[in-house]
């Protein structure tokens, strides 16, 4: 392919992931609402459309229509650039995560991933950890107190989880030999999926995903009892529409993270020895790649409406005296495994 073919293609696969994201964040909220709506006993939204299927667009004209303030006190420049970081940081992320195997449409073969790089994972661990800037700023730049409360405890949440998150990597990328993402969902072939081989990787890593997106039981950055709406609560209108969408986008990310990392990518185990057929064989795989990360959202919003909010120093200590030994462990386990079994 000549360099214009190569621009062409990597467009499209930006406009359709982009598509794709968009479209998912929307009725990910409708599906979390009615949801939470049915673990409560409740009826949830059913009035816009057919059985409330258009709130979330309902949702979005009402945000643009609100009036966006900014308090007296801001830091207008950092106010505005907070949400910003957030959902540039989100949608970034995305552009490594594969969703499939190599196609071949029209006589060109095409990577199922809008950027396939040899760092893919340093890049996605790097590209979150600039995440917390966004709310960071946002907590500082309001000239609240609450808000202020809010970005230091995301900041020092942060901390917390990142080390065992990034410990918890370790292991695959021992596994895989590799950094790149489609490497690690290929070294996952059959059922050797790393949820298997090592399960408190597996159990650190959604730990740790959790407190990433800022969801409960680990959203102190927010906590309503105790800081109103926490780092955002100085925020309208569209502003406060950057720091939804850039959540819901957060918790995308990390299933597919999870998915690809500990669940076998696209990996339906065996198929290649179905004779399904090329075009077959990869829908179904970028199928199961979409159900397994659907499974892990379900569970995300499962978890936000079943168990109560940690306390602050439940979540440090989670952190540094129970995920961190178990992320160490976990190294240990995986580096004896490679070297008994020759991995």
């Amino acid at each position: 392919m000549n360099i214009w073919e190569i621009i062409i293609i990597t467009v499209i696969k930006i406009g359709a992931i982009l598509t794709i994201m968009l479209l998912t964040v929307s009725y990910l909220v409708y599906f979390e609402r009615r949801i939470s709506a049915w673990i409560q006993s409740r009826l949830g939204p059913n009035r816009v459309g057919w059985e409330g299927i258009l709130q979330p667009f309902a949702d979005v004209f009402k945000l643009l229509l609100k009036e966006d303030i900014s308090p007296v006190a801001a830091n207008k420049f950092i106010h505005g650039l907070a949400p910003f970081i957030a959902v540039f940081v989100a949608f970034s992320t995305y552009a490594v995560i594969p969703i499939g195997p190599d196609v071949t449409i029209f006589g060109y073969s095409i990577q199922l991933v809008v950027a396939d790089v040899n760092i893919g994972v340093l890049y996605v661990l790097a590209l979150t950890s600039l995440g917390v800037y966004g709310l960071t700023f946002a907590g500082w730049s309001s000239g609240s107190k609450y808000s202020l409360l809010g970005g230091i405890r995301s900041s020092a949440q942060m901390i917390s989880y990142e080390v065992s998150m990034g410990f918890s990597v370790g292991g695959v990328l021992l596994m895989a030999g590799s950094l790149s993402p489609i490497a690690i969902v290929e070294a996952q072939y059959g059922w050797m999926w790393n949820a298997i081989v090592q399960p408190i990787g597996f159990i650190t890593f959604t730990v740790a995903a959790f407190a990433e997106t800022n969801r409960l039981p680990f959203d102190l950055p927010e906590a309503e009892p105790e800081l109103v709406g926490g780092y955002h609560t100085e925020y309208s209108s569209m502003k406060f529409a950057g720091f939804f969408l850039a959540e819901y986008a957060n918790m995308i990310i990390a299933a597919g993270m999870i998915v690809t990392l500990y669940l076998g990518g696209w990996q339906v185990p065996y198929i290649d020895k179905l004779g399904l057929g090329e075009i077959v064989t990869a829908l179904m795989q970028v199928g199961s790649f979409f159900v397994k990360m659907g499974a892990i959202l379900f569970f995300f919003i499962w978890v936000r409406w079943s168990i109560p909010r940690f306390r602050y120093d439940q979540l440090m200590n989670l952190g540094w005296k129970v995920m961190f030994p178990l992320s160490l462990i976990n190294i240990v386990w995986v580096a004896a495994l490679i070297m008994i079994f020759n991995l």
